[in-house]
């Protein structure tokens, strides 16, 4: 355990100091593994971390003491954790960290992610700050009341492969909702390209489930892709939501973060969201450099809005997720983050539909399995597989 920097407490300074900081004392802790050759090293590249991340400035250079002991992040613990591996927890004031979800990752990982052997491996929000987030609109709960769904997994499916036109997208949709899937969304690659464009293909698609419903009984929804140029993202999502959606897929790697916490903010469009973690890869697979899954995909997907977050399943086409970090994934979906909803992991990639057993006892029922091109492999006997997996998942 190091010491903290000195001079925290405001009443060792003159109250003459002209504007002299009057900070709360209200942290963000930040879990950093490092990567040194000595406890020392790994000392001094926290203190790096310390000023790079808030005041940028050499550790030597004349500031005032004020904003040296309550701006400058602050070590609060440094381990050893392997021969070349430390664990530093750092703190931040949180007026430092601001309100915004660009200025917390700014604070988090912004220049030190520019530099190598330094990862984020969890992040504690004190709840003055998460009470300035909405998070998801939806969560769990309220996900599950829109489908009518309490007593299993969800099935989801994408819809692919690429190329297929509007009318064959509906069509697919038709069929995996008579089956019994519970959300249909787009494939994440399925934007608007000129074979299967969005103002065609959302209203088909919607049509489809819609008919499909009335047929079953049930309440499958559709969800299209609005992950679009920054411009585009709203109006996408507000033309779904006139067309009938039943909520929305977004990939928040290739439209920002902060993109996600506006559309779920957004009372116009007011859609449960799913979050794919395209263009985040490598933030993810570095076991010594990038962002822990569980937190970029769990708390951080969390706290910008998105109700459900896909991540690649262990076992399948993507190694670097093993079963341990899927886990953790899930876990983070529902660690207690002050009134921000629980949301559902959503293991996919590559699953096949011999591993639903298996799913279920790794993350019970409150996952969401998405399960593709094996669903498509059964397209001749769709509802026969999808009963097939109701059945392995626990319906009744």
């Amino acid at each position: 355990m190091r010491p903290r920097l000195p001079g925290r407490s405001l009443g060792r300074w003159p109250h003459s100091i002209p504007n002299m900081l009057r900070l709360s004392g209200e942290r963000l802790h930040v879990t950093y593994r490092i990567r040194a050759d000595s406890e020392a090293e790994a000392h001094a590249r926290a203190r790096d971390i310390c000023y790079e991340q808030t005041v940028e400035v050499p550790e030597d250079l004349p500031i005032r003491e004020d904003i040296r002991a309550q701006v400058v992040g602050c070590i609060e613990d440094l381990r050893p954790i392997g021969p070349t591996a430390f664990e530093a927890v750092i703190s931040y004031a949180v007026e430092v960290v601001g309100t915004e979800l660009t200025q917390l990752l700014n604070v988090v990982f912004g220049n030190v992610s520019l530099k190598p052997g330094i990862r984020v491996e969890a992040i504690e929000f004190p709840d003055s700050f998460l009470r300035h987030f909405r998070g998801p609109r939806f969560g769990r709960t309220g996900l599950r009341e829109i489908l009518g769904v309490w007593d299993r997994p969800l099935l989801c499916t994408a819809l692919k492969p690429m190329g297929l036109a509007p009318q064959e997208m509906a069509e697919l949709a038709y069929e995996m909702a008579r089956a019994g899937v519970d959300l249909i969304k787009d494939d994440h690659g399925i934007a608007d390209p000129p074979f299967c464009p969005f103002r065609e293909r959302v209203p088909r698609c919607v049509e489809a489930v819609e008919r499909a419903n009335r047929e079953t009984g049930r309440r499958a929804i559709y969800m299209p892709n609005v992950t679009a140029p920054a411009d585009r993202v709203f109006e996408r999502a507000e033309y779904a939501r006139r067309a009938g959606a039943g909520g929305l897929l977004l990939s928040p790697g290739l439209t920002g973060l902060d993109t996600l916490r506006a559309l779920a903010d957004e009372d116009r469009v007011a859609l449960p969201l799913m979050a794919h973690p395209a263009f985040l890869g490598s933030f993810l697979v570095g076991p010594e450099s990038g962002i822990a899954p569980g937190v970029l995909l769990g708390q951080l997907m969390r706290l910008a809005g998105a109700d459900a977050t896909i991540f690649p399943n262990y076992g399948g086409r993507f190694v670097a997720f093993s079963r341990e970090i899927c886990q953790a994934i899930a876990e983070a979906t529902a660690r207690p983050m002050g009134a921000i909803r629980t949301i559902f992991p959503v293991p996919a990639g590559g699953m096949t539909l011999d591993r639903v057993p298996e799913m279920v006892a790794t993350y019970g029922t409150e996952a969401i399995f998405l399960i593709g091109g094996a669903l498509l492999h059964q397209r001749h006997r769709l509802a026969e597989a999808v009963r097939d997996l109701h059945r392995a998942m626990g319906a009744v």
